[in-house]
């Protein structure tokens, strides 16, 4: 049986259940989402401790997808009035499933499903996975494949604006969560704009990002980059390093970083492991909007005259 039957069958007896019974569970659920406003309730009279039915019924929510990722919980307080127990009883739940992994408490937002991959704020914001993993409060290993002056290939010479012949440093490293690498990366970093950037037995990679070298030890500030997202099949080198079948689906990322003036200083390659590790970007809509408005009626008026 998959989610879907699952899902129906728990739709199903949502709809059948008693309408008696003042502490509806499905009251968890926002007007907003897939209605479930009938489905198993709180039964006081049996010795189950309520705080488990309730994180048994918020586990089943999660499992057949009523809560999908991201989706956020209701605010405690009206849950614990809605479901007519004590906001003890229903932190205790919480704890349960955020103890489980389901839910994650954000600080000043509120408790939200939490995504079964990783998702890293890298889409939005000039950070490295390291820096975003470990704003998650993500645990990673690295290690360090190879590290160098290389003279490098001819597209990333032009992409950091470097004569002809000139080398720069060359590092290569996999993350791994948990034991399973999930990411390959091989940076090219101009050591004209980042002296001794280069010097392994001073700077432990393994530890250190390599932003954080460039900023704190060589003093400089990374400003902008441009990154560029492209499907590809693992090639032979990258499924060895990520453990994965050769020809299997990963995420490449290229990245280009600029300094304040405009000057290039760092060329990234980076294949991502898509099923552990997911990109998503929370976007703004600009004067975009007002544009169109205005084309729409030139538009009007011309189709008009």
């Amino acid at each position: 049986m998959d989610h879907s039957d699952i899902r129906q069958q728990h739709l199903m007896k949502a709809s059948s259940a008693p309408s008696g019974n003042p502490d509806p569970v499905g009251r968890l659920i926002a007007s907003d989402t897939p209605q479930v406003t009938e489905e198993h309730r709180l039964a006081r009279a049996v010795p189950e401790p309520l705080h488990k039915q309730i994180s048994d019924q918020m586990r089943a929510n999660i499992a057949v997808g009523v809560w999908p990722p991201h989706y956020k919980l209701r605010a405690e307080p009206e849950l614990a009035a809605d479901l007519g127990v004590s906001r003890g009883t229903l932190r205790r739940a919480l704890r349960t499933l955020i103890a489980e992994g389901l839910l994650v408490q954000v600080q000043g937002k509120g408790t939200f499903v939490k995504p079964k991959t990783i998702e890293p704020p890298i889409a939005q914001e000039l950070l490295s996975l390291a820096e975003g993993l470990r704003r998650l409060g993500i645990a990673f290993e690295t290690t360090v494949r190879s590290s160098r002056m290389v003279l490098p290939p001819v597209p990333v010479q032009a992409l950091l604006d470097l004569p002809s012949g000139t080398q720069v440093f060359r590092l290569e490293r996999v993350r791994s969560i948990e034991g399973d690498p999930v990411a390959l990366s091989t940076n090219f970093v101009r050591t004209d704009l980042s002296p001794g950037i280069e010097g392994i037995e001073t700077f432990d990679y393994t530890r250190k990002t390599l932003f954080g070298v460039m900023e704190q030890e060589c003093g400089l500030r990374l400003a902008s980059g441009r990154r560029t997202f492209e499907a590809q099949a693992a090639s032979r080198e990258v499924s060895e390093a990520l453990r994965i079948a050769e020809g299997s689906p990963v995420l490449y990322l290229e990245q280009v970083t600029y300094l304040a003036d405009g000057r290039p200083v760092e060329y990234s390659d980076v294949w991502i492991r898509g099923d552990r590790l997911k990109l998503s970007s929370v976007l703004t809509r600009g004067d975009l909007a007002a544009h169109n408005e205005l084309d729409a009626a030139g538009y009007s008026d011309a189709a008009s005259e």
